[in-house]
């Protein structure tokens, strides 16, 4: 994995590429470290303010999502083109928690209060909204996705916005509901909440090679949980940063691979 400060020039990463931009300069970066490629993805327009944008791995490349204005803007690198989807769901406009989660040919996103779940489709460009309702008594909502075979729900439960516990849902195919069949412990929950101080804005998820990873953007540490065998840890500070970092936290699940093409 590899972590970056907020003001980092590092935007999203996926399937072992890298997606950057360069401050002052009209263009996205796509590199592989790995294989020592890298081209240049020319903005749209100039002037160019963007919001969201996360980086999707597909069969013969990529495609980056992006809100800007009142579009969805899809780059996809197979023809080097980007696509305009006029409007996009306004709710999203409040929406800094994380970036599109991605699961069935969709990008999945949380809203805010009151919490409910909207996709992208980034082949049709539509919007959808899921018919089935999210868990009652949410105080925040955050959505992890292996990739296309499960997509995860992460919540805290309790009364008037303050959570008494955090519960791990899974989204079934076949009805389309979510299922509970976790609970965070009460020794690790403590810890979590007090890490947040009930300031859920700062929580956001992500997968990492068969891991749950939620994070603090105001905390050093990572709570993962491993799905494999059903338990929760921690991994701690790296032991380079200093006691007092001010700066912030964004990590971002990074695993290298030679072959993906830019």
């Amino acid at each position: 994995m590899l972590s970056c400060p907020p003001s980092s020039n590092l935007l999203s990463s996926a399937n072992g590429l890298l997606c950057f931009s360069i401050p002052k300069s009209s263009c996205f970066i796509i590199c592989n470290l790995l294989s020592r490629s890298l081209r240049r993805v020319k903005f749209p327009s100039c002037p160019f303010d963007f919001e969201l944008l996360t980086l999707v791995s597909t069969q013969n490349g990529y495609k980056i999502f992006m809100l800007s204005s009142n579009n969805a803007l899809v780059y996809d690198s197979t023809d080097n083109s980007w696509r305009f989807y006029l409007g996009f769901d306004p709710i999203l406009n409040e929406n800094y928690h994380q970036k599109g989660v991605f699961y069935d040919g969709c990008l999945y996103f949380t809203t805010p209060e009151p919490f409910r779940v909207v996709g992208f489709n980034l082949e049709s460009g539509k919007w959808e909204r899921p018919t089935v309702g999210l868990p009652g008594g949410l105080t925040f909502a955050r959505l992890a996705s292996d990739g296309d075979r499960k997509m995860y729900l992460i919540g805290g439960v309790g009364v008037n916005g303050i959570s008494r516990s955090v519960k791990l849902w899974e989204l079934k195919e076949e009805d389309g509901n979510w299922v509970e069949f976790e609970t965070l412990p009460e020794m690790v929950c403590r810890k979590f909440l007090s890490v947040c101080y009930h300031n859920y804005e700062h929580v956001y998820c992500f997968w990492h090679q068969g891991l749950i990873c939620v994070c603090c953007y105001t905390w050093p540490e990572i709570l993962y949980y491993k799905v494999s065998r059903r338990t929760w840890h921690w991994l701690p500070k790296c032991p380079s940063l200093p006691d007092k970092w001010s700066c912030g936290f964004r990590w971002f699940s990074f695993k290298p691979e030679v072959y993906s093409s830019v």
